[in-house]
């Protein structure tokens, strides 16, 4: 159990730090770059982040709920469930909502529809934040129950 915890604390704390890097580092960088590298990284980023996240978090979900089976007898399986709860909502909003705006960027050129890019992009980061949070605290009532 206790290499369980570990390996999911590692998993969705880089996970999660990965995403809040995005949205208080990387998106505030691209912003100030002009349009047209502004179009490229953000592309770049879509790809690169779009192709590994979706297993990062599917890995996530499991590994919550295989702690939530392990501690199914605990008294802290039903802050671990709301954990894991959140994770799948999180999971489905993303995929509803911001993949596809995610890959629309991705398709972008670096010349092409830049206002409506950007305005999608800033839309994006604005659900994403969401998002962030939301994991954030999924994170914290997984932290609370195994620590």
């Amino acid at each position: 159990m206790l290499i369980l915890n570990i390996v999911t604390t590692v998993c969705i704390g880089l996970m999660i730090g990965t995403e809040l890097a995005v949205s208080a580092f990387i998106n505030p960088v691209l912003w100030k770059l002009d349009d047209r590298a502004q179009m490229l990284a953000i592309r770049m980023f879509a790809a690169r982040l779009g192709f590994v996240m979706p297993f990062w978090y599917g890995l996530g979900l499991v590994l919550l709920l295989a702690e939530t089976v392990t501690m199914r007898h605990e008294p802290g399986v039903v802050l671990l469930s709301i954990a894991s709860g959140l994770w799948v909502l999180v999971i489905v909003l993303s995929v509803l909502v911001l993949v596809p705006i995610n890959n629309q960027l991705a398709r972008f050129e670096p010349g092409s529809a830049t206002p409506m890019a950007q305005r999608d992009h800033r839309r994006w980061d604005k659900l994403h934040r969401l998002r962030v949070a939301a994991l954030g605290v999924s994170m914290a009532l997984f932290l609370i129950v195994v620590l």
